[in-house]
């Protein structure tokens, strides 16, 4: 299946669910999910994988085991690809009602991630080089985002020049598109690659100095 664009019946299709997050609208409008949301998505990742690798998309129901919202179903869907081997950095698509995000880097990190992360960020040759990576991306339009702690963490110098990396527990980069024309015909597919092949520096810098975790993840 050739990606000819995101519907409008699919944003129209989670505006009603913004204003009826129900079973009910849900069961109503089941195939027009599937037609108009995850059946473009699909196509999409399918035509990126040869240059991307081979995705997770999401699945449309929240885990509200832990929230105080209790509405079942999120009002957007998204897909990562997180390429086998690096341990850190990927790549993020999605699509609702407010428009199409992109984003690619890190979201989450374990204690030795952070470590390493923090490590290189001080060194003399690799820290300079994410802070370059991180200042042309957001010369390029994309935020930058990730959690962060509110002064630089202990054993670093505060009054370091890349001390606002160094807060970071994790990084990512990303940008938003309202609804428009080109998101409903193969435009789409050129403006995620794009935005996809610029965050790939930051993911190559992630996957070599930070890597996977050796800590044994435990699943709730």
């Amino acid at each position: 299946m050739s990606f000819a664009g995101f519907p409008d019946d699919g944003l129209v299709f989670y505006e009603g669910l913004e204003a009826d997050n129900s079973k009910t609208y849900w069961t109503r409008h089941k195939a027009d999910y599937e037609s108009h949301v995850r059946g473009p998505l699909l196509a999409l990742l399918e035509e990126l994988g040869p240059e991307f690798g081979t995705a997770k998309v999401f699945r449309p129901y929240r885990d509200v085991r832990f929230s105080n919202d209790k509405t079942p179903y999120k009002t957007h869907q998204g897909a990562v690809v997180s390429p086998d081997g690096t341990g850190a950095g990927g790549w993020y698509v999605q699509i609702s009602a407010e428009g199409l995000h992109v984003a690619g880097g890190s979201w989450r990190l374990e204690s030795d991630q952070v470590d390493r992360f923090r490590r290189a960020v001080a060194d003399d040759v690799q820290g300079p080089r994410l802070q370059a990576e991180v200042d042309r991306l957001a010369g390029a339009g994309f935020g930058i985002g990730g959690d962060r702690l509110t002064r630089v963490p202990s054993g670093y110098q505060a009054d370091s020049p890349r001390a606002d990396l160094l807060r970071h527990k994790s990084l990512n980069a990303g940008r938003h598109w309202d609804p428009a024309d080109w998101l409903h015909d193969r435009r789409a597919l050129d403006k995620v690659r794009d935005a996809w092949r610029e965050l790939q520096g930051l993911n190559i810098w992630l996957a070599g100095n930070v890597g996977a975790t050796t800590k044994e993840i435990r699943r709730r």
